[in-house]
């Protein structure tokens, strides 16, 4: 079996919510790895943020990609991090499935970089309009 597809059934083998929840506690844990924490924060964010790289709405590729970036995301956090320290989190994961953590910051930074992005679209019509 090829590693990447042994990486693929890794991360999907049990619930995605379940295992999101186990990159937030990961990404908390202090002997986390800087790089595992790096993309354990990047993976939660993609799949908590309403922003994809590619819409819902178009018919195949807008479900396809996030069947595709968060499986393979989570798949490298596990290859990165530890092997006890993921079982570790997993584990309280599937214990503590209920309790999501509130992340008003991070709704925040997702409504800030929104912002961002209409002000910079609004900026470039001014500039386009006025030349």
């Amino acid at each position: 079996m090829k590693p990447w597809k042994r990486w693929v059934r890794l991360a999907g083998a049990g619930g995605l919510s379940t295992r999101v929840l186990a990159l937030w506690k990961l990404f908390r844990h202090p002997q986390t790895p800087r790089i595992a924490k790096f993309v354990a924060l990047l993976v939660v964010a993609y799949a908590l943020s309403p922003i994809d790289l590619i819409p819902d709405f178009i018919p195949v590729l807008g479900l396809l990609d996030d069947l595709v970036i968060v499986p393979l995301g989570i798949a490298l956090v596990v290859k990165l991090s530890p092997t006890p320290l993921w079982d570790s989190c997993l584990r309280e994961a599937q214990a503590g499935r209920g309790q999501l953590p509130r992340l008003l910051w991070g709704a925040a930074l997702v409504l800030v970089l929104w912002l961002m992005l209409l002000a910079a679209l609004g900026v470039g019509v001014v500039l386009l309009s006025s030349a």
